[in-house]
């Protein structure tokens, strides 16, 4: 399969190792200083391209490549904003769009215990819910997604919390969401239930970024062929095997 990588900054470099070991090309690797390299690229050259860039270039990138009628799979956060444009452009275009805020295995488990934790908390509104994530220096955005994702997972199954808030005391009504950014740590989420007289934790630590690698690669390989727009949850409960190796 023939991949492009927009994006080729550490994410970037973990993924095209692990591309290459299942036996898949690098079509092309883009990043800000040779982005004009893409329109050299041949319509028929690329079979997916994966987009670990910035929130800043991330909405032209997805934009060009469902353009260009490449299949996309994204990982960058913080310009979801825009998401509603580019899901629109994806059914003009008849193209294939994949995003996950995280694309690691353990963390899209991680995504269903928290969903099955607060349904069993929203019989006990004695417990304050909060979340706290950390992540390295160089992260720009803050909540990260993952972070997000699993808020939106608490709303779900919480009603009485409509809506998440970062960094500042939280209200009854809100998620409080502490973004930590430490050396040079691949991510750590952790959500808690407080009361007066014990705390319920769970917590996800990643211990490289090959795991979130793999998991865009999967991915990439699965996504060919189909029209639409898809996510993790798509893929894992996909018939097809998935090959995590």
């Amino acid at each position: 399969m023939n991949i492009v990588l927009l994006g080729y900054g550490k994410m970037g470099k973990a993924i095209e190792q692990i591309a290459q070991e299942r036996g898949h090309h690098i079509a092309g690797r883009i990043d800000i200083s040779n982005r004009a390299d893409l329109d050299h690229l041949a319509d028929d050259a690329v079979d997916v391209v994966i987009e670990f860039s910035s929130p800043e270039a991330a909405v032209d990138n997805i934009r060009y490549s469902l353009e260009r009628g490449w299949p996309v799979v994204s990982g960058t956060t913080g310009w979801l904003n825009h998401r509603a444009d580019i899901e629109a452009l994806c059914h003009e275009k008849n193209g294939a769009f994949f995003y996950a805020s995280n694309y690691s295995i353990g963390v899209n488990l991680f995504f269903q215990l928290n969903k099955v934790l607060a349904s069993f908390m929203r019989k006990y509104p004695s417990y304050r819910v909060s979340m706290t994530e950390i992540h390295h220096t160089e992260k720009k955005d803050a909540p990260s997604g993952t972070a997000i994702t699993l808020a939106e997972g608490i709303m779900e199954h919480l009603p009485q919390k409509t809506r998440w808030v970062t960094d500042t005391p939280a209200t009854d009504n809100e998620v409080a969401i502490e973004s930590l950014r430490e050396g040079t740590v691949p991510g750590t989420h952790t959500v808690r239930y407080d009361s007066d007289v014990d705390r319920i934790e769970i917590t996800h630590t990643a211990h490289s970024r090959q795991g979130f690698a793999l998991g865009a690669v999967i991915a990439a390989e699965w996504l060919p062929g189909r029209q639409g727009l898809f996510g993790m949850n798509d893929l894992l409960s996909s018939n097809e095997p998935v090959n995590n190796e």
